[in-house]
């Protein structure tokens, strides 16, 4: 097995599915050894047996990205199981869908614990191991909503999302010179758990939702998350070598209109 990957350590947040699960399977098929890291545990086991399956290197690692003793504990995992680290994907997210005024408090702290505190936490836990290694790459799964305000609704979604995408940037200037490379990356409407159930009314046909998103997607049609995978993988390797701060968008347009 050889690959753009190949000899390299990978750790996904929100790896069992999703985004996160293609992310996971193509990094292994590049040569990955990939550390599985989420929540959901018999789905998170299951993908990783079947990377095994397959030839490659892989463990899954219960990770609620909130704690900072289980980031210690999935970085000591893949130091002691995988070698190392070389590439950090903080892709785990959760979405609510109140405005300003209709969020509460508890749903407020909930969503920045996973969505912003979670990526940072693990940033703080990889970047000893990444500078172990020589240097290495953190992908940070912002969103479209990260830099355009989207409809109004989701207020605590579009909160973390845009300030997960300026604290890449200022990660990536403080570690650039320890070969650290810090991106985000910014998917448009991908076919995920996220959002499967809004794209099907009650009787099973295309939704409301799902028309409105075509219509106004210049590609007409959502993502698939093999899709983001592929710019995960080139942005976590060493083709990517001399991208840091950027911002990357998967968007199939959206946000060019």
């Amino acid at each position: 097995m050889s690959g753009r990957l190949e000899g390299r350590v990978i750790l996904v947040t929100g790896g069992a599915r999703g985004i996160g699960g293609a992310a996971c399977t193509l990094a292994a098929r590049e040569g990955a050894a990939v550390v599985v890291a989420d929540i959901l545990d018999a789905e998170g086991e299951a993908l990783a047996a079947g990377i095994r399956s397959r030839g490659g290197r892989a463990l899954y690692a219960r990770l609620d990205v909130s704690r900072e003793e289980a980031w210690a504990e999935a970085m000591e995992r893949a130091a002691r199981e995988l070698g190392g680290l070389h590439a950090l994907v903080n892709n785990a997210a959760i979405a609510r869908d109140g405005d300003l005024e209709q969020e509460t408090l508890e749903g407020w702290n909930r969503v920045l614990a996973v969505n912003l505190t979670g990526s940072w936490l693990g940033m703080k836990a990889a970047i000893p191991l990444l500078r172990r290694a020589g240097g290495g790459a953190i992908v940070n799964v912002s969103s479209i909503y990260g830099a355009i305000g989207g409809n109004g609704a989701a207020a605590a979604y579009h909160a973390t999302k845009g300030a997960l995408r300026i604290m890449t940037k200022n990660a990536a200037i403080r570690y650039a010179r320890e070969g650290i490379r810090v991106n985000s990356l910014h998917p448009g409407f991908i076919d995920t758990p996220m959002i499967a159930p809004f794209m099907k009314d009650a009787a099973g046909q295309k939704s409301g939702m799902a028309q409105w998103i075509e219509t106004m997607t210049p590609m007409g049609r959502v993502g698939t998350p093999e899709e983001v995978a592929e710019v995960i993988v080139f942005l976590a390797s060493p083709a990517a070598s001399y991208m840091t701060g950027s911002e990357v968008y998967v968007d199939g347009g959206w946000t060019a209109a």
